[in-house]
């Protein structure tokens, strides 16, 4: 796993995130994350935008795996589908890599439940630029 991976931002921290498998040949990364109580909307399911939070990061992560340490990728477009609503609990994402040159990539993700239901899917725009060093 590339290092740039191995960091755990406060985001991914806060969403549960876990990163279960990498293939940087193909772009394919499987995460888990924990859908706590405080992500629940009114009823009772996850909310809307923390599943959209969820599905940004499995995007990211696809595109990072196969990016050297001097890159990075910012997510310029986002777009989710809401399949089904979403308990409570482990959510498992997978992002595949459609495509990806110097400048941008193209993610497709899905979410599925602890059942293996697909509760959300996107497709997801990112930029390539150099990491900024503090």
């Amino acid at each position: 796993m590339s290092d740039h991976l191995k960091e755990i931002p406060p985001a991914a921290r806060l969403l549960g995130r876990e990163i279960i498998s990498v293939d940087p040949q193909s772009g394919e990364v499987t995460l888990r994350f924990m859908a706590r109580a405080e992500f629940a909307n009114r009823h009772g399911t996850v909310q809307g935008g923390m599943l959209a939070a969820m599905l940004d990061s499995a995007t990211g992560n696809a595109v990072m795996a196969r990016l050297p340490s001097h890159l990075t990728a910012v997510t310029a477009r986002l777009d989710t589908q809401f399949l089904k609503p979403a308990a409570l609990g482990p959510i498992t994402a997978t992002a595949r890599l459609i495509h990806q040159d110097e400048r941008a990539a193209e993610v497709q993700a899905e979410l599925t439940d602890s059942e293996g239901w697909v509760v959300a899917t996107a497709r997801a725009e990112l930029r390539v630029r150099e990491r900024k060093t503090s």
